[in-house]
């Protein structure tokens, strides 16, 4: 008779939030020593020069740390739009349609309105039509699932074409120049339908609005009814039923809102950023929202943070393309293997390594 041991994996009861994020930072350190042996196989460079041309490019000077944050912005209102989704278990993959058609919305009234409404008027105007067109194309995929079970997954991915046409659709009526299939600048003489800047940075509403955002869906989710209702059906529907939930209403309304709010984003990147609309104006940011919302397990804050990351290498990757005469790709593997550590993380928190010993 002798012990043999052997190796179990247990789900953690609990763990303290200390805990949990030392192994989050444990993850990045080690990622970080990673990303430098890759870095160096690879192109012989320094490591922590690589990693200056990175912060440069993000943050190196005024203007390319207010662009970060403009595009940090939103990225996150877009993935606060889909939290509410998501926590319901209704897979949203359409927000990249929303935003689309919420930036469509915001150009026609710039266009068609833009000289002949005062700008207060016009602003709330813009923002109530991003908005309603959100919800529209939220709420098409929600009726469809609450009375017929369609799945929401395809339905909502589809939509994007369908949005990117509508907008194809627009920019034939609104080029400029005529002939260039183009939109051009919008109001670029009299900058009617521009967001103001706030404090003397240009951006300075668009963080105002976004973090708004971010601290109502965080109250919204934690502490209201309808917050309850949502996680309550997506535990479980027949659970929801039997707590007298309306399913049908609280998906209608979830999806709703979590289009509403992408619609906002189109509003911002129009009318605060880009100033134009283009079938490329949501730039992905809708799949790239979806990685955002499940690190940070729903969390509006957290958001903040995984948001600011990817944007932070996002920016980076073009400075050392550039700097370093690297493919922009060099970052995307630094990211990569970032996000595969802190995703690996997330393991390790919710299960622990046990060595048991038997009898043979």
């Amino acid at each position: 008779m002798f012990k043999e041991s052997s190796l179990h994996i247990a789900a953690r009861d609990s763990i303290v939030w200390w805990k949990a994020w030392l192994i989050r930072l444990v993850a990045v350190l080690l990622s970080l020593i990673v990303c430098a042996i890759v870095i160096f196989g690879l192109t012989k460079m320094n490591p922590v020069e690589v990693y200056k041309g990175i912060f440069d490019g993000a943050l190196g000077t005024t203007r390319r740390t207010w662009v970060t944050i403009r595009d940090t912005m939103v990225l996150l209102i877009i993935a606060i739009g889909l939290t509410p989704a998501f926590r319901m278990k209704f897979w949203n993959i359409g927000a990249e349609g929303q935003v689309l058609v919420g930036g469509a919305a915001t150009a026609a009234l710039m266009i068609y309105c833009g000289n002949s409404l005062p700008t207060p008027v016009l602003m709330i105007l813009m923002f109530v039509a991003s908005m309603a067109a959100g919800v529209v194309w939220g709420v098409i995929p929600a009726v469809f699932k609450a009375y017929f079970n369609t799945n929401e997954t395809l339905f909502t991915l589809m939509l994007n074409y369908v949005a990117m046409q509508v907008v194809t659709f627009c920019i034939v009526y609104w080029e400029n120049p005529s002939g260039s299939n183009t939109v051009g600048i919008i109001n670029s003489s009299t900058q009617a339908g521009w967001l103001p800047p706030l404090f003397g940075q240009t951006y300075g509403w668009n963080v105002v609005i976004v973090m708004l955002f971010t601290v109502g869906m965080y109250i919204y989710m934690k502490y209201s009814k309808q917050g309850y209702a949502i996680a309550v059906v997506g535990e479980s529907q027949n659970t929801a039923r039997y707590a007298r939930i309306n399913v049908k209403k609280t998906i209608i309304r979830t999806m709703g809102i979590s289009g509403g709010i992408c619609g906002i984003a189109g509003f911002l990147l129009v009318s605060g950023a880009s100033h134009t609309i283009s079938t490329s104006t949501a730039g992905g940011r809708g799949f790239t929202a979806i990685i955002v919302a499940w690190l940070s397990k729903f969390n509006a804050f957290v958001m903040i943070l995984v948001s600011f990351f990817l944007v932070f290498m996002q920016k980076g990757a073009i400075q050392i393309a550039s700097q370093f005469k690297l493919n922009e790709n060099a970052s995307d593997i630094i990211t990569g293997i970032i996000l595969f550590f802190i995703l690996g993380s997330e393991f390790f928190i919710r299960y622990r390594l046990e060595v048991t010993k038997g009898h043979k």
